[in-house]
């Protein structure tokens, strides 16, 4: 039973392994995983096993067979949009995964289903319930940083392409590679720490460098140490954009799934009175400061902490209680992750174009009653 003595009744489209995790972390939480989808038999077997809940082929039947209170759809990003409106349909509050949709204007449609419903659609960035990213807020709320003015966010894999022939290599599946993938994560918080400002020119640059190359080397098996060329890849595997907002705000963006570097992934904030620094794999939050007092020195001060939840599991714990209060939490908002589609969909249309993509137009036209 969850901490206010009440339960909610969840069903899960997408069975795999993230699936599993966010049904692992809805039972921890008190509440009950009463139904699953997925159209592989092998998975929907395995999960009605390990969760003691009915299982479905169509997510159609789960939906008009099952008395639910809340959905979390984790499939391919394609199949988002069927899984998500329907459930806000039915008037069932929506927990889904990252990005939004595979495409802009899937992702609109789904917006439009939840201005229609009763329910709400809370989205799975689950790396603003990190220790660091709520530190760092908690810093930014006290005024610390004065003006946030520039964020370099990067996730970069020195060998990290997902499978070949796995639907995170295929456009028409994923709708994107390594920014739709891993790189929406940095971006929204990029826009989280700059407080979502109005986005009003993208230019980006998309690559394939990697994917495709029958040379391809995977040293450390993340994928299997799968034969590249082999199957279907006709999506990017780096990124490297430049986003400004209205008030002269400014994101640099870095992404690849492979790159002949180091790793990393995290943030660099730039702000008027001080700087943070933190990865998405690191429980510790960097505050970079100058000051005059006694001689000229810099003051670099680390930030640790301990919240009792993190993570998916945290945001697990958050989109259920606005379930039991019947009201859509003010984080990880429908809004939010329609800005960070946008802009996805912008950088993609700059690479493709070869110049940058002014979005005033496109915002006042989100605005619009």
């Amino acid at each position: 039973m969850s901490d206010s003595g009440r339960t909610a009744a969840v069903g899960v489209v997408g069975l795999g392994g993230m699936g599993s995790n966010h049904a692992s972390n809805v039972v921890d939480l008190g509440h009950e995983v009463v139904a699953g989808t997925d159209v592989v038999e092998a998975g929907r077997d395995q999960f009605g096993r390990e969760f003691d809940a009915r299982t479905y082929e169509h997510v159609d039947e789960m939906y008009e067979r099952e008395d639910l209170d809340a959905v979390i759809v984790t499939t391919p990003n394609t199949f988002h949009e069927q899984a998500a409106v329907g459930a806000l349909e039915h008037g069932y509050d929506v927990l889904c995964e990252k990005p939004l949709a595979h495409t802009l204007e899937s992702a609109e449609r789904i917006a439009e289903a939840a201005a229609e419903s009763d329910a709400f659609c809370m989205v799975g960035f689950h790396n603003r319930f990190s220790a660091p990213a709520q530190l760092f807020k908690a810093q930014q709320r006290t005024g610390r940083f004065g003006d946030v003015r520039h964020v370099e966010a990067r996730y970069i894999r020195r060998r990290g392409i997902p499978g070949v022939g796995s639907w995170f290599t295929n456009r028409t599946l994923a709708g994107g590679g390594a920014l739709i993938d891993i790189g929406v994560h940095v971006l929204d918080l990029a826009l989280y720490v700059l407080e979502f400002p109005t986005v009003v020119e993208v230019l980006g640059v998309t690559r394939a460098d990697f994917g495709g190359s029958g040379s391809y080397a995977d040293p450390e098996g993340f994928a299997g140490n799968w034969e590249a060329g082999s199957e279907t890849f006709d999506v990017d595997d780096s990124v490297t954009a430049l986003v400004r907002c209205d008030d002269g705000q400014t994101i640099s963006l870095d992404v690849a799934w492979a790159a002949n570097r180091q790793p990393s992934s995290g943030l660099t904030v730039c702000g008027t009175d001080a700087g943070a620094e933190f990865s998405l794999y690191e429980e510790s939050l960097t505050i970079l400061e100058a000051a005059t007092a006694g001689s000229d020195h810099y003051a670099d001060t680390e930030l640790r902490g301990s919240p009792e939840r993190t993570g998916h599991a945290a945001e697990a714990a958050c989109f259920l209680e606005g379930v039991l209060e019947g009201e859509a939490p003010e984080i990880n908002t429908l809004e939010e992750a329609l800005t960070v589609q946008r802009v996805v969909d912008a950088i993609y249309r700059s690479c493709a174009d070869g110049e940058a993509k002014n979005l005033k137009d496109l915002n006042k036209a989100a605005t619009r009653p």
